[in-house]
């Protein structure tokens, strides 16, 4: 699997809502098809993202994984590192691949790196997320209800929450009181992730919600309503 894998790293992104940060991009095959976003509104599936992300996809564009993770790890100390704009942590009928995780976090430990995973949280997934956040690489459980979120805090690990388009609160607690703040760079022109680094580094019962945004929102709103929202 990891083998016919590609991943591209820019090392300065021109995206106007990250930042000037490096990102990185990892094949389509990453992503979990048990993602309610998967092929379904997902926003990186819009504008240029889309079409970066295919020749990524392609091998048009990037390198296999030994030679990306060490271009990472040449990233310079301290460096603001978003992996998997697109894509998600490779992994092989829904197990996260326990070589590429260890690796990762050995050429990213110098770096302020964060991302988002999909992947379900079964023993052996947890296990890995669980380690990755130790070494100091913010794995963020990406959820679309609240109780999900829950779960997740409750198991140790960060959380975000895709929430509708149409939510107008900033802020909220959910049932087991962890505090839900909306994402700022969504709230406030002129913020960034390079800004803000709140998805990196927070207290351990604050879940970050992105509105569900890109040109597959309606998509991604009918996919939130088909779990149950965000609550």
């Amino acid at each position: 699997m990891l083998s016919s894998l590609r991943f591209h790293l820019t090392p300065k992104s021109s995206n106007a809502k990250t930042g000037p940060v490096a990102v990185t991009t990892s094949s389509r095959a990453t992503c979990s098809p048990t993602c309610p976003f998967f092929q379904n509104g997902c926003y990186a599936d819009g504008g240029p993202l889309r079409f970066h992300w295919d020749k990524v996809s392609r091998g048009e564009r990037g390198k296999p994984w030994r030679d990306h993770l060490a271009d990472l790890a040449a990233l310079p100390a301290g460096s603001q590192l978003r992996l998997n704009q697109a894509g998600d942590l490779p992994a092989t009928d829904g197990k996260i691949s326990r070589l590429y995780a260890r690796a990762l976090a050995a050429a990213a430990r110098h770096l302020k790196a964060w991302t988002y995973s999909h992947h379900k949280l079964t023993p052996s997934n947890l296990q890995i997320l669980r380690f990755l956040n130790r070494q100091g690489l913010t794995v963020n459980c990406s959820t679309e209800s609240e109780s999900a979120a829950d779960a997740a805090v409750a198991a140790g690990l960060p959380a975000v929450l895709t929430v509708d388009s149409a939510e107008t609160r900033a802020q909220w607690s959910t049932a087991a009181s962890n505090r839900v703040i909306v994402c700022p760079a969504q709230q406030r022109d002129g913020v960034t992730c390079s800004d803000c680094m709140l998805c990196h580094k927070r207290g351990r019962r604050v879940v970050v919600a992105f509105l569900a945004h890109g040109t597959g929102k309606r998509k991604a709103q009918a996919a939130l309503a088909a779990v149950g929202g965000a609550q």
